[in-house]
């Protein structure tokens, strides 16, 4: 399985950004997608995610700012940022959570894994 990420890039405070992620591969599910981020020397934290069926989480941080949005047909993750702040400035990572095909002692099955993508800076700068 593959994330592929794109957006990210430099912006004034208050401006906006938009990533996108596609996953591929051996995907039977995905059972959720979404958005980390880390600043060198910190966790990596959570910024929002949407698990199948359910309402997207946001941390607490994104204040309304920041959407995300899943197309399940397209297995993709978006996260819209708005009125972005200085503080915003870090390597935001797709992550997804998903069920994928094996095949342990001949029988086909299915093990849900952890997935992310190589990360895109988003630096928020005058």
């Amino acid at each position: 399985v593959q994330l592929l990420e794109s957006g990210g890039g430099l912006v004034q405070p208050g401006g906006s950004l938009r990533l996108s992620c596609a996953a591929s591969g051996n995907i039977f599910e995905i059972r959720a997608m979404g958005w980390y981020r880390q600043v060198p020397g910190n966790q990596r934290e959570l910024v929002a995610k949407v698990a199948s069926g359910a309402n997207p989480y946001y941390a607490d941080f994104v204040s309304g700012r920041f959407t995300v949005s899943r197309d399940y047909n397209k297995n993709t993750v978006s996260l819209q940022m708005n009125r972005l702040k200085p503080e915003d400035t870090a390597v935001y990572y797709c992550n997804a959570d998903i069920d994928v095909h094996q095949i342990i002692d001949s029988v086909p099955t299915v093990e849900e894994q952890t997935f992310w993508g190589q990360g895109t800076q988003v630096t928020v700068a005058s």
